[in-house]
Parts: structure tokens; C-alpha cells; sequence
């Protein structure tokens, strides 16, 4: 067997550790200039969270910051003008992985599933996903959930459906597997409170047990990423420096394996931090003011990693 050092890459990751700041910068640059899969889209402006009505002019603002970035866009829901992200998209040549949102509401439940039937009919949808991590939530039962896929299946058979949700819930619900066309797994070992050092491992495994559930169905990592503030849960820290190096390790990884990840996200959303705390606000590339995060070094550096 004969050694290619191109085609050596870490289990852990590529090796970060000796790198400056400004070196992890100058990396993170061209990592994101080569562009990614997918991002999931941040519509929400500082004083906005969902249920609030967003504009096309903010959609086309932040559109027009990530297209040279990604070949796809994830959206989240198909009302109060969520449902304009993909027709926008498709102007920039953008492919889209749109979302119906599905929770305790049986009438925006109606709307957000009529919403999806109707983009994907006028061809703004490549993929079409039913709800996001409702049976994590548990907002509705699985047999309900069901019965939604089933008859978004029915009703746009030329698109590829699935449901998103936390990677084991598809080894638990076989079901739910069995209904989708494709699977699409939240992998965050961020949320499993894993160190940055073992994080690009953890994430492949998450992503391993997911492709054993889909039995030979395509398993496409719909979020993943790490937060650069916050509190951190347990060996997990949020840090500028993490948050560089999961966004590398990431991106690496999908490249070199030929893995479909959407990353998430693209901007920082204030209004996160009433379900996830300090950390929901800074999980974006770009941050709250659309300025890329990342780019610039901050104010305040702890050398040992764990905060900014």
C-alpha cells in the first residue's frame, strides 16, 4: 500500500492544535470561500422569534450573504413568510430542504402542511421535510406525525420527503424510518456535552447509527455545529476557537466522506436563548448583525478555550 498524505485525515480531526488564532482564522476562510452543502437558514433579525411576520427584504438581505457560500438552504417552516426563504432561494440558484413546522397547534399545523404541498408543487422544494423534532419534543404522537408524512408523500410523490429529528429517534421509531424517502439527522455532540477533541468522532458515530436505522436509505446530517459563547454543558465548551475548529473538522470531514451536512447556522438569533440559554444566541457563522463572526479576533480571549 503506498502513502497519500491527501488522503490522511484524523479521526479526531485535522490538527488544529499548533495553529495561532490568526492561523485557525486564515483555515476557517478558506474552508468557508470552498463552500458547503448546506445551511440552515436564520431569518430572524434582532427583536424577532418565530410567529413574528418576516420580509422579503430581510430574506433577500441574508440570501445575498450566504450564496456564495452553500449549494443548498434549509427553511424551517412554511408560514409568516418563512414560506418566501425557498422561493428566494431558487432566484440564487439555491437548492432547498424546506420544512413544515409541526407542534401542539392542530391549525398552524393544517397551514404549515398546506404551505409545503403547495411550494413543493410549484417546484421551490428538492426536499421536503415533515416537522422538526417533534417526537424529541413531544408535541405530537408518532402515529400522528405518520399520518402527516403519509399524506405529504401522497400528495407531492415527484419529492423526496423525510422528517428531521435527533439521529437516534430513527433507530427508536423504525416506523417513522420506514415512512421517510430520506433521513434527516440532527447530530449535535455539542448537546451530548462532548469535547471539541473527540467531537468530529462523536458526530460520525451519531451519523453511523443513523445509517444503520435507514436500512440503505440516503442520511443527509440536517444541523449540526457549535456554539462560540455560553455556558458549556459538561465537557462541552463553547468557545471562538471551538467553534472554528468544529466548523473545519465539519466541513473536512463532509468533503473528504462525501457526507451531506446542512450546517447550522448562519446567523446568530438573540430570541434562542428563551429554549437553550446563553448558548442559543451564538450558533451562527455571521452574527446578529450580519458581520462574519469568525473573521475578526475577539476582545476577550481565554487561552484555555473555554469562553470568549
Amino acid at each position: 500500500m503506498s502513502y497519500r498524505s491527501d488522503k490522511i485525515m484524523a479521526l479526531s480531526g485535522l490538527n488544529l492544535e499548533n495553529k495561532t488564532i490568526k492561523g485557525l482564522q486564515n483555515t476557517f476562510k478558506r474552508v468557508l470561500k470552498s463552500g458547503m452543502h448546506g445551511l440552515c437558514f436564520s431569518p430572524y433579525e434582532e427583536g424577532q422569534s418565530p410567529g413574528d411576520q418576516i420580509s422579503v427584504d430581510q430574506i433577500r438581505r441574508r440570501m445575498e450573504i450566504i450564496k456564495p457560500y452553500t449549494k443548498w438552504i434549509r427553511s424551517f417552516s412554511c408560514t409568516d413568510g418563512n414560506e418566501l426563504i425557498p422561493i428566494i432561494a431558487k432566484e440564487y440558484g439555491i437548492k432547498t430542504l424546506v420544512g413544515a413546522w409541526l407542534g401542539y397547534d392542530a391549525e398552524i399545523n393544517k397551514k404549515e402542511i398546506s404551505g409545503l404541498i403547495k411550494l413543493a408543487k410549484e417546484g421551490y422544494v428538492d426536499i421536503a421535510a415533515v416537522g422538526n423534532e417533534v417526537m424529541y419534543r413531544g408535541d405530537l404522537k408518532e402515529d400522528e406525525l405518520l399520518g402527516f408524512i403519509y399524506h405529504v408523500k401522497n400528495k407531492i410523490p415527484d419529492t423526496p420527503v423525510g422528517y428531521v429529528d435527533a439521529y437516534y429517534e430513527f433507530t427508536q421509531r423504525p416506523k417513522i424510518t420506514e415512512a421517510c424517502d430520506v433521513i434527516l439527522a440532527n447530530c449535535y455532540p455539542y448537546w451530548e456535552g462532548c469535547n471539541i477533541e473527540y467531537s468530529l468522532i462523536y458526530m460520525k458515530d451519531m451519523f453511523n447509527q443513523a445509517v444503520k436505522a435507514a436500512n440503505g436509505k440516503k442520511v443527509i446530517i440536517s444541523e449540526t455545529g457549535w456554539p462560540s459563547q455560553g455556558e458549556g454543558l459538561n465537557g462541552a465548551l463553547p468557545s471562538f476557537i471551538n467553534a472554528i475548529t468544529y466548523f473545519i473538522n465539519t466541513q473536512q470531514w463532509s468533503k473528504q466522506d462525501d457526507i451531506d451536512i446542512f450546517y447550522f447556522s448562519s446567523f446568530d438569533e438573540s430570541w434562542k436563548v428563551g429554549d437553550e440559554g446563553d448558548v442559543g444566541a451564538f450558533w451562527g457563522l455571521w452574527d446578529k448583525y450580519e458581520k462574519p463572526k469568525f473573521y475578526s479576533t475577539p476582545v476577550l480571549f481565554n487561552k484555555n478555550k473555554t469562553s470568549v
